[in-house]
């Protein structure tokens, strides 16, 4: 079997709680606890759970935005936090990530050409100004906005405009697989339909592997081979979308489901 894109193993994230003038450490909330997943070429894995169950942790745990506690994170079988170098800057490339907030994760003092053009310099995927500005107009037309909207800033831009620079921004390097960390929750109904909708459309197109995280269950449903379900850090369930919908094996899951008057006779495209 091929070697899974993404994985994680034993994966553990706890923070320290500091009390009294001297600030001593106390004790320790675990945000992830062991958990255990992995991503296959191609494949979307959707991640559900209520707030604060460790959902964006465990995304940015993934990307080494965050250094794990115990366990490991592994990007083509390579051990992400032993990676220096060179091979570290590969590592991150295979795993881009989306944020919830696209307002807070583009940087208010560049243009979105700015942006886009900085992974690519970094990275050294085009040579010379004048390749690098036209792989910043294709990537503003992959995510459907025009190439004018280069010399804008995030100010001038809406909340679904942003979060299609953000996803641009993730697509500039190529990578093996992209984590969507709730990329609609922050967005009115209509534009967070027209989102999903390309990031279906670029899914079927790029081939690329997905985490989608989100609590969400019917539009998990609509976009993922694979649901895990998450639970106070912990991963209670893990099977094939439409088996644990239609038999959900946890206590939790059951009440997910139920909570979400999720209709499981529907058509998944229009759930």
């Amino acid at each position: 079997m091929a070697e899974p894109v993404l994985a994680v193993r034993s994966l553990t994230k706890s923070f320290p709680i500091h009390w009294g003038w001297l600030r001593r450490e106390t004790s320790r909330i675990e945000a992830v606890r062991e958990v255990t997943w992995s991503l296959a070429k191609g494949e979307t894995l959707g991640l559900v759970g209520e707030s604060g169950c460790g959902k964006s942790t465990l995304a940015k745990l993934c990307v080494g935005l965050l250094a794990p506690t115990a366990g490991e994170v592994l990007v083509a079988g390579a051990r992400l936090a032993g990676l220096r170098g060179g091979a570290a800057r590969a590592a991150r490339r295979m795993i881009q990530m989306v944020f919830q907030d696209p307002t807070g994760s583009l940087n208010p003092r560049m243009t979105v050409g700015e942006m886009l053009d900085e992974p690519l310099v970094i990275h050294r995927l085009a040579a010379g100004r004048a390749a690098r500005r036209r792989r910043v107009a294709e990537l503003l037309e992959t995510v459907q906005l025009p190439a004018g909207f280069a010399r804008r800033l995030p100010r001038e831009l809406s909340g679904g405009e942003r979060q299609r620079v953000g996803i641009a921004r993730a697509l500039a390097v190529e990578p093996a697989a992209l984590i969507l960390d709730e990329p609609v929750a922050s967005l009115d109904v209509s534009v967070g339909a027209k989102i999903l909708e390309l990031l279906r459309a670029l899914r079927a197109r790029l081939g690329m592997a997905v985490l989608f995280i989100s609590h969400d269950l019917g539009m998990v449903a609509s976009l993922c081979e694979r649901m895990a379900v998450m639970r106070e850090g912990r991963l209670v369930e893990l099977a094939p979308t439409q088996q644990l919908l239609a038999h959900p094996a946890h206590p939790y899951t059951q009440l997910l489901i139920r909570s979400s008057a999720l209709d499981l006779d529907a058509d998944t495209s229009r759930i």
